[in-house]
């Protein structure tokens, strides 16, 4: 379906210079990245080296590393809303973000907030009703959907700004922490949700978290980031990801070790 749309690249090259050829496997590629805030030698600060990614159609990576290493800059490269200093990306299919705060507007109703993105993209009443509607109702949001955030808790607000996310019928999910404000419960029911999601639809997920259970949960492939300039320490693929009752399962807690072996390091 995202495969016909032409790719998005975002790199530093000159133009003179062809870009590379683009994989139709992979929904993102990213060669040889590197990023730094500051335009001086004096003030430049590096965040990412070197750093190498694919993410293939249908696929879920998760990203886990120390504080400040660079993980939500990586994924704010991925939407577009910042350009790297060196290597190139390349982005097949339109983004949806969703950030660790929400960034639901408070003036707006669940509704509104949910069909945000297909009103500023121009789309008809008749087509947003047709996306938000069964969008809402899956998330278990239909009976809210005339609320105000503040009216609702925060596992509620994180499932308005995960079916704004779906709405959009993109084909690749950017989540930024989306559920670290959570409760233990609230936040297991909502990585459920999440699963249960790419189940259905097996739409691409970059997701970055701190938590080590969540990565394994949710990623079929965990990429374990060092301390800044961050650079790739691991790879671990999880085959287990999405198999039932994976929590419970060995290889969920062997992958958890792996994990925290690799951070601590």
């Amino acid at each position: 379906m995202g495969k016909t749309i032409e790719p998005i690249r975002w790199s530093p090259q000159p133009a003179s210079r062809k870009p590379s050829q683009a994989t139709d496997a992979m929904v993102v590629e990213v060669r040889n990245l590197n990023f730094a805030y500051g335009s001086t030698n004096a003030n430049r600060v590096e965040v990412l080296a070197g750093i190498d990614f694919n993410l293939a159609w249908g696929q879920t990576s998760a990203l886990i590393g120390p504080s400040g290493c660079g993980k939500t800059t990586f994924l704010y490269l991925l939407a577009g809303l910042l350009a790297p200093t060196g290597g190139e990306i390349v982005v097949k299919s339109p983004p949806a973000l969703i950030l660790q705060d929400y960034g639901l507007l408070p003036w707006k109703t669940v509704w509104d907030n949910a069909a945000l993105g297909l009103v500023i993209r121009g789309q008809s009443r008749r087509q947003s009703r047709e996306q938000v509607v069964p969008t809402l109702k899956s998330l278990g949001l239909w009976e809210r959907r005339f609320h105000y955030p503040a009216q609702l808790s925060g596992g509620q607000r994180q499932r308005v700004a995960i079916a704004r996310a779906l709405a959009l019928n993109s084909q690749l999910l950017l989540m930024d922490e989306p559920f670290s404000s959570l409760d233990a419960l609230t936040r297991e029911e909502l990585q459920d949700t999440l699963l249960g999601i790419w189940r259905r639809s097996r739409i691409s997920m970059v997701l970055v978290t701190h938590n080590i259970e969540e990565a394994v949960y949710l990623g079929q492939k965990i990429i374990v980031l060092s301390k800044a300039p961050a650079r790739i320490k691991g790879i671990i693929v999880n085959q287990g990801m999405g198999s039932d009752d994976y929590r419970n399962q060995a290889q969920f807690h062997q992958r958890c070790r792996e994990i925290r072996q690799l951070l601590q390091s």
